[in-house]
């Protein structure tokens, strides 16, 4: 496998750290959620680094944390926040590494609000949001903003209806 970085994007609920971890049991590959690294890093959730510092801090620190993972010399799966891709030059930095892919998870707006919907005390985002209705409206909104970066991805993996072994085979495939 020539690929020794594989990255993953795509909104919240797309299936990001559950198909990382896969990929990391089958491929034997180091896995990191680049926010879970910024977590440890400031040994401080993300929500509370955004509502202490602010977000424009927070991106700051994501792509350092980014350009320093990726000066790893090891092979690495790694899962970015949905919206890492859509700040600074993001999406063009990543294309500059020979051995980097990036896989677009693509969920539709119903998958992905039923999915949040059933995870929504755990996303801090959606906490304000009373109905599915509304968290439809609102993960609407946000893919029509950063679809445009996430389609910059090499490939677009399609997930709606897929169980997490479907979609990580569909990437293993595109490695061979």
């Amino acid at each position: 496998m020539k690929t020794t970085q594989i990255v993953l994007l795509g909104y919240m609920g797309s299936g990001k750290t559950a198909v990382g971890e896969l990929l990391h049991k089958q491929l034997q590959m180091e896995f990191l959620d680049l926010d879970h690294y910024i977590e440890q890093k400031f040994n401080t959730p993300v929500t509370a680094i955004f509502e202490q510092k602010g977000e424009l801090f927070f991106r700051a620190e994501e792509r350092k944390a980014l350009e320093e993972l990726l000066q790893w010399d090891t092979p690495l799966i790694l899962s970015l926040g949905g919206g890492t891709p859509c700040y600074y030059d993001t999406m063009e930095y990543l294309k500059g590494f020979d051995k980097l892919k990036t896989f677009y998870l693509q969920t539709g707006i119903g998958s992905l609000s039923e999915r949040l919907e059933k995870a929504k005390s755990t996303r801090p985002l959606l906490a304000h949001l009373k109905d599915l209705d509304q968290i439809k409206e609102f993960v609407g909104k946000h893919l029509f903003e950063r679809n445009p970066f996430y389609l910059q991805a090499d490939y677009k993996i399609v997930t709606d209806h897929k169980s997490v072994e479907t979609v990580a085979l569909e990437i293993q495939n595109t490695l061979t």
